[in-house]
């Protein structure tokens, strides 16, 4: 049923407000640490963390820590009865014998309190011997410290595009990574009954490898473990993988002293322990043709994938399909590459790699649209996909006229042209402030890059008295997706909204789900939750007709009514249908299970169809920078995004919003720093705390902000015509750097390329700004077409 076979009053297409909101706003929410005070007996977890970014443990000794008062028992490697492994790739040691970067826990202290458990870790005594590191990127780089696959993705020839390019660049770029900085820290909680079974409470994306691994850490199958996540504050793919590693602690230590057990990682813990997302470095090298329009794109990517490689692949391939963003590049050979370095393990993060390749195409874009002559618009548009153009990797770009609509429709609305005349003539009547507009794109893939993770199941009953349970495999980390769930539901029964409720996520109700991540969560549990629906109400609609004297094809379920085509005064509530149903032996639950259809990829190749569509956007955003500090201020952003026909509107528009906030953070704010100096402090976070690490806030909402979602955009083959809505916004924030790149380059004589650091933090804005006021003489590097760096 696509979005406009949805029936009148439906449940989808309403702008409700999320589902727990109320439990939001006046703290009646449970999260999982806020559940441990119901345990008797409750046992604390904290880590024994290294002081060296990379060392071999030489011994451990741990008697200090038991004569401490209240501590219970400190869990080392020699406890481990299964696979002392907390990942999937067999380089995660749950409990190492080498350090990997500060602040990788050797051992756990499990005791009475959190205070005790801190005292204890203090005691224990750890001999290292401090080994070579690699901290930044580049020196891992210089030391070509690489782990995992190298792939690469190509069409055409790049030689033979460079040779018929009219115009050739060059140059390089580094990009930062990104905190999650989840309002909700890390956090889990089990304990065991009476039958050995053991159960963990999670904030996890992904219940059923968090499952997985603390089986096999525990020497246990499955079906001996079982997970739970209520609900998470937050976890942006920060609490896909990483997880997993922190429930095994605390199962083991449950299993061991007979005890449930919390482990709740403190922000500062959580900030030294967990990955990010994946700083990045380009080099490239760029043909256009006399008219602006690409010829080849040649680019090597080499990631920071940290101590082990966690999801860099995947992350990789996805930035590697991304690099191409909105634009048809007749030849591209794209190789990326993950380098290994001492410091936190870099994970799943919003956009999953597409941010970090579509920036590389949009920072060039940027770099080079004056020495074109050309504005930065002008130059973006004229390389647009097009109707029946594929990307590089060999999938057709479906519904590419959006680019276009969306285009068109968001300067209009912005009133792009008239705004730019305005900001010339603010420029040209201040000396000191300056003022920048920038207008970009978005085209972002949606599935998981791994074929198999495309699937999901859900378990719907209906009672005896009308009302319905949902559980399915999805998490709700704040984003809307119970929402939503609640929305199909009772929409695909045709039953008010009020008598539809959700049960927590647990593996034991849907086993082997997918993470919720790859903004599927409503996609793939959406079709699932559908799917049992659309069960149970096929048999429901053959007890109907019976009593209707109709073919089971032409009862109607609507607003908790059945009827029968056309003649909706002769219905009857659902609840007698079900009441009649139950008498009649009729089966009033179903398991459901979608899988996206026509997807395959060839992960060697970098070839095939990997998603089932493309989500659009874009983004006009307008910004004023001082001259003396670089601090900018953001004046004003429009955005257009394409969710299709959306499930739930005000959901969707807050995740459009929230994603551009988020991206703005990361682009223009949020700094990573590592000691890389040679002292004690080598590869210790320097930002590892909200005093040090700058997050978007209020303050740094536009003044003036204005988010629409695209009309008439129904997309067939998903559930209701919807279209996923995580991950896409957060790259509509482009626009607002390359405004700041506007803003810069307003100091200086036009036509020069004005190159930005990432993040574009006021320090870094004030020496682009610089270097624009001072630009280099026509000979020098970076004033020619040849190396705009």
């Amino acid at each position: 049923m696509s979005g406009h076979e949805v029936p009148p009053g439906a449940a989808v297409g309403q702008a409700l407000a999320h589902e727990s909101a109320a439990l939001h706003v006046t703290g009646q929410a449970l999260y999982t640490d806020d559940l441990g005070v119901r345990l008797a007996g409750l046992l604390h977890a904290w880590p024994v963390g290294s002081p060296h970014a990379h060392a071999r443990v030489l011994s451990v000794d741990v008697s200090p820590a038991l004569s401490v008062p209240g501590v219970a028992r400190v869990l080392t490697r020699s406890d481990v009865p299964g696979v002392n492994d907390a990942g999937v790739k067999g380089d995660e040691p749950l409990f190492p014998e080498e350090v990997m970067f500060v602040g990788h826990a050797v051992c756990w202290v499990l005791a009475d309190s959190e205070d005790a458990a801190r005292q204890g870790a203090a005691a224990v005594q750890v001999a290292y011997e401090p080994l070579p590191s690699l901290i930044s990127l580049r020196e891992a780089m210089d030391a070509s410290s690489f782990q995992g696959a190298q792939s690469t993705l190509r069409r055409g020839d790049v030689t033979v595009g460079l040779a018929q390019a009219a115009h050739v660049f060059e140059g390089e770029f580094e990009l930062g990574g990104q905190e999650h900085f989840y309002l909700e820290t890390h956090a889990s909680l089990a304990h065991v009954d009476e039958a050995g079974q053991v159960f963990i409470q999670c904030s996890t994306q992904h219940p059923s490898e968090t499952q997985d691994i603390t089986a096999h850490v525990l020497g246990l199958d499955a079906n001996e473990v079982t997970v739970q996540c209520l609900r998470m504050g937050g976890g942006f793919g920060g609490k896909e993988m990483q997880p997993h590693g922190f429930a095994a602690i605390a199962a083991l230590g449950a299993v061991l002293t007979g005890r449930p057990v919390r482990l709740r990682l403190n922000r500062t813990l959580d900030l030294t322990m967990t990955g990010k997302r994946h700083p990045f470095h380009a080099s490239w090298k760029a043909g256009f043709d006399a008219e602006g329009r690409f010829t080849a794109l040649q680019v090597q990517l080499t990631s920071d994938g940290g101590w082990s490689l966690d999801l860099s692949e995947p992350v990789m391939a996805r930035a590697l399909c991304h690099v191409d963003n909105a634009y048809f590049i007749p030849h591209v050979e794209a190789r990326g590459r993950i380098a290994r370095t001492n410091k936190t393990s870099q994970t799943a993060f919003r956009g999953f790699g597409g941010p970090q390749g579509m920036l590389v195409v949009e920072d060039l874009l940027g770099r080079v649209a004056p020495l074109l002559g050309l504005e930065g618009h002008e130059l973006r548009q004229r390389n647009f996909y097009r109707p029946g153009e594929c990307t590089p990797y060999g999938q057709p770009v479906r519904h590419a006229e959006r680019l276009e609509t969306i285009w068109t429709e968001l300067l209009a609305s912005s009133d792009f042209h008239a705004r730019r005349e305005q900001v010339a003539a603010f420029n040209a009547a201040n000396d000191h402030v300056k003022r920048g507009l920038a207008v970009t794109p978005v085209k972002f893939g949606i599935s998981f890059n791994f074929t198999a993770y495309n699937q999901a199941g859900a378990l719907v009953h209906v009672y005896k008295d009308g009302s319905v349970l949902v559980n399915h495999g999805g998490t709700e980390m704040g984003q809307g997706l119970h929402t939503k769930m609640l929305q199909v539901a009772a929409t695909a029964l045709g039953v008010p909204l009020a008598s539809v409720r959700l049960a927590p996520t647990r593996t034991d109700k849907v086993p082997n789900t997918s993470a919720t991540a790859a903004s599927s969560g409503a996609d793939l549990n959406g079709g699932a939750v559908k799917d049992a629906c659309d069960q149970i109400r096929a048999r429901l609609a053959e007890v109907a007709a019976g009593r209707l004297a109709v073919h089971p094809d032409d009862v109607r379920f609507e607003d908790g009514r059945v009827f029968p085509l056309g003649h909706p005064g002769r219905g009857f509530p659902f609840r007698e249908l079900v009441h009649d149903a139950y008498h009649r032996r009729t089966q009033l639950w179903a398991a459901g299970f979608y899988r996206t259809p026509g997807l395959h990829w060839d992960r060697e190749a970098m070839q095939g169809e990997p998603f089932k569509y493309f989500s659009y956007g874009a983004s006009v955003t307008e910004v004023e920078l001082d001259g003396f500090t670089g601090a900018y201020r953001v004046l004003r952003a429009d955005l257009l995004h394409d969710v299709g026909d959306s499930l739930s509107p005000l959901i969707d528009l807050g995740q459009v919003e929230g994603g551009y906030l988020q991206g703005l953070g990361w682009l223009t704010l949020e700094e990573l720093r590592w000691d890389e100096s040679t002292g004690a402090g080598r590869g210790r976070l320097l930002t590892q705390a909200a005093s040090t690490y700058k997050l978007p806030s209020l303050s740094e909402l536009p003044a003036d902000f204005r988010a629409a979602l695209l009309r008439q955009a129904t997309e067939t083959g998903v559930v209701y015509g919807s279209k996923a809505v995580g991950e896409p916004p957060l790259m509509l924030a482009i626009s607002a750097r390359e405004a700041i790149r506007a803003a810069c380059a307003a100091f200086g004589p036009p036509g020069q390329p004005t190159p930005l650091a990432s993040p574009a933090t006021p320090e870094a804005a004030f020496w682009a700004l610089h270097a624009a006021r001072t630009p280099s003489p026509p000979d020098a590097p970076g004033a020619t077409e040849g190396v705009p760096t």
